[in-house]
């Protein structure tokens, strides 16, 4: 989906077309029925897995109320029936678990929300982390690596990209590529055996 599909506000972060494809390819949502995205922002992830998905019940966490009104308003725009929107600060309490964990702000909590996720991920279930900030992908990456190494079946597949990307933008009379910033993409798999 295009980014422009999506109502946006000022300082409500979105997850950006290129890097939800790539974050929505990792979550392996085909064969899921439960997606949570924690730090949802526009609502941008958690909507387009639901309208790509009709299948799929999605439940969209965010403390902003600024972000909350935009989730609220995006999903009556696009008549995603199939999302739960949580006013909340994750980890939280959910009544079931879930196949697939999106998680795209972190409030300060990476390390309790990647063990929180782990714990609420069905045995199986893949979880998706994104950041800009270097400091909370080394935080993640170091917390996966201590948990895969403390406990052998807690986690497989463990991976993570950057992509930078550049759009064309026209400047007088001809055009050069604006680059974004750098995205880092963290993906693994709560391992089968692991209850």
């Amino acid at each position: 989906m295009k980014d422009e599909l999506f109502l946006r506000g000022q300082k409500v972060p979105m997850t950006k077309e290129a890097v939800r494809v790539l974050a929505l390819e990792r979550l392996e949502l085909p064969g899921a029925s439960h997606l949570i995205d924690v730090g949802a922002g526009t609502g941008s992830v958690a909507l387009e897995a639901a309208l790509r998905f009709p299948h799929l019940r999605v439940t969209a966490i965010e403390r902003n109320p600024a972000a909350l009104e935009l989730i609220t308003e995006n999903r009556q725009r696009l008549g995603c029936h199939n999302v739960a929107i949580i006013a909340g600060t994750a980890p939280l309490p959910l009544a079931d678990k879930a196949d697939a964990i999106f998680i795209g702000g972190s409030g300060g909590h990476l390390a309790e929300l990647i063990d929180w996720a782990l714990m609420t991920l069905n045995p199986g279930g893949r979880l998706v982390l994104t950041f800009i900030l270097l400091n909370n992908l080394n935080e993640a990456l170091s917390h996966l690596e201590k948990l895969a190494h403390r406990q052998a079946d807690a986690i497989c597949q463990l991976d993570c990209v950057q992509l930078q990307l550049s759009s064309l933008t026209p400047l007088g009379s001809g055009h050069y590529f604006k680059p974004n910033n750098p995205t880092y993409l963290i993906s693994c798999h709560k391992e089968a055996r692991n209850v």
